[in-house]
């Protein structure tokens, strides 16, 4: 269970720039990359959300950076609501979201209402030879309309969720955080969802 309903309540009780930052970087193409759960609340999905994102689709992240304890940051999907956030998905034609999963595989699964393009992505990741389907899990459909992937003008978006152990072979220790370092296998997952979404009618 979340301990925070909603930005609100986390507002008050997380100080930014201390506990938490926010990171945005505007793009022309209609398309939005949100990694709402950063940094120490699911690693890694922050530089995978960065650079899928490049210069020319829009990048937000809410990222986790207390020291220690940053799970308290997770809003669920279903009820975040960073207004900064719901501004820049409003805007944005087709969303796509980067979370983290805790299965023990390493597998890519996805969910969203955007059935187009989520086949396109999972097929894409699956002929680059990634483990990838639709997520077994039920809490993870990403099926709710106020789902954060889901609240782009179209009406539906795609959510990833990439496993720990997939997250971390796509990076190289040493070092104490594990996710400075991204390597051939995160450069293949980027190049592989950036070539879907440059093919993909916005």
């Amino acid at each position: 269970m979340d301990k925070y309903l909603n930005y609100s309540e986390l507002k008050k009780n997380e100080t930014e720039g201390r506990d938490y930052c926010i990171h945005l970087r505007r793009g022309q193409s209609g398309v939005a990359i949100v990694a709402p759960h950063g940094g120490g609340i699911e690693r890694g999905t922050r530089q995978i959300a960065d650079a899928i994102a490049g210069t020319e689709h829009t990048y937000y992240c809410f990222e986790g950076i207390k020291e220690k304890g940053n799970q308290v940051l997770h809003i669920t999907s279903d009820h975040f609501d960073e207004p900064l956030c719901l501004a820049e998905v409003g805007h944005s034609i087709k969303v796509i979201t980067i979370h983290g999963a805790g299965a023990e595989e390493a597998a890519v699964y996805a969910g969203g209402l955007d059935d187009e393009l989520k086949h396109n992505i999972l097929l894409a990741l699956s002929s680059a030879g990634f483990m990838a389907g639709s997520d077994p899990s039920p809490t993870r459909q990403g099926n709710g309309m106020t789902n954060i992937c889901n609240r782009g003008s179209s009406g539906k978006g795609v959510q990833l969720e990439l496993t720990g152990r997939l997250r971390r072979r796509m990076f190289d220790p040493p070092d104490a955080d594990g996710y400075r370092h991204p390597n051939e296998l995160f450069v293949s997952f980027i190049q592989t969802i950036r070539y879907v979404i440059s093919a993909t009618q916005v």
